[in-house]
């Protein structure tokens, strides 16, 4: 049998069909073209289903179950999305609408805690139970699995691991708040970084690899600029790490979890971020004098990883 998992994003619907190794073996995708109706997007979702059950050779019968991940404030209970901002969404019923569609029983969740869940199952944390994977993009966002549960809250908003102070009274964060962990070890953090020290250092690489304009940095700049021994660069990589190192521990010395797995675009730098992390977690962390430790691992499915755990959220539902 097989399982269908969708990722539904403000930009595009990917839609997977997943076998019983976990592998993608159809895709489908079309434009979200949000905002609008939820029974519009939910049409359009089916037809991303088709797509990817063309693809894959397989029909509706074989099917076992369908999963989405989306986000914004979703009930996996209920099966609503409460809100969400990228797609317009209020009080959508999402799962209600989907079962009407595709005739199949239909499982929802946050995205990031989909793609958690794909990671934890087929990708860097395959084979545990305990297990958070945090992403450093424009935001930080991620998903907690304690003893093969979802981490969700009594209100599902649980998890929210980006909104911790690391700095009191420090950076403004988009959430209200100043000081918080995602106001730093975000993607948009890194480029904020990256721009004061450019202007603090005229002479930098990282004006040539910017054509002259800071506004031209991005998450990639300060390290390009390491990588060509510029001391300002370094500079800038080495204080992203030790604000990303310390809310790693904070989520260690919370949840010791088997695997902490780093994903979004910054966690290509591969050992460039996970060797300068490492020791700092390791000097910092409570358990640092136990024998099992959390492993820090980059994440390994990229994109796949929502569809995959979309596709598996019965498996915790």
């Amino acid at each position: 049998m097989y399982r269908i998992g969708i990722d539904l994003g403000g930009t595009n619907i990917a839609v997977g069909v997943v076998d019983d190794q976990m592998k993608i073996v159809g895709e489908g995708k079309v434009k979200t073209n949000a905002p609008r109706p939820a029974e519009d997007i939910c049409d359009d979702i089916k037809k991303a289903v088709d797509l990817a059950l063309k693809d894959a050779g397989v029909t509706m019968e074989e099917v076992e179950s369908v999963g989405i991940g989306a986000p914004g404030s979703v009930n996996p209970e209920t099966g609503v999305i409460g809100f969400s901002n990228n797609l317009g969404f209020h009080n959508a019923p999402m799962v209600k609408l989907l079962e009407e569609r595709l005739s199949r029983k239909v499982y929802i969740d946050n995205d990031a805690n989909a793609a958690a869940l794909g990671e934890m199952l087929a990708g860097a944390g395959k084979g545990t139970k305990n297990f958070v994977a945090i992403t450093l993009g424009t935001g930080v966002g991620g998903g907690t699995i304690i003893d093969g549960k979802m981490l969700l809250g009594s209100n599902f908003a649980g998890g929210e691991l980006g909104h911790t102070v690391i700095v009191m009274d420090g950076e403004p964060c988009t959430c209200g708040r100043r000081g918080c962990w995602e106001a730093y070890a975000s993607a948009t953090g890194l480029i904020r970084q990256t721009k004061r020290k450019m202007e603090e250092c005229r002479d930098s690489v990282m004006w040539e690899l910017c054509d002259g304009n800071p506004e031209n940095a991005n998450g990639r700049t300060a390290f390009d600029a390491m990588r060509r021994g510029d001391e300002a660069g370094t500079q800038v990589v080495d204080l992203y790490c030790k604000y990303v190192a310390c809310g790693l521990t904070n989520i260690i010395n919370i949840f010791q979890p088997e695997v902490l797995c780093i994903g979004g675009g910054i966690s290509k730098e591969g050992r460039n971020l996970l060797d300068r992390i490492e020791p700092i977690v390791e000097k910092a962390r409570f358990s640092k004098n136990i024998e099992h430790q959390t492993v820090i691992k980059t994440a390994e499915l990229g994109n796949d990883a929502g569809i995959i755990g979309a596709a598996y959220l019965a498996k915790i539902y």
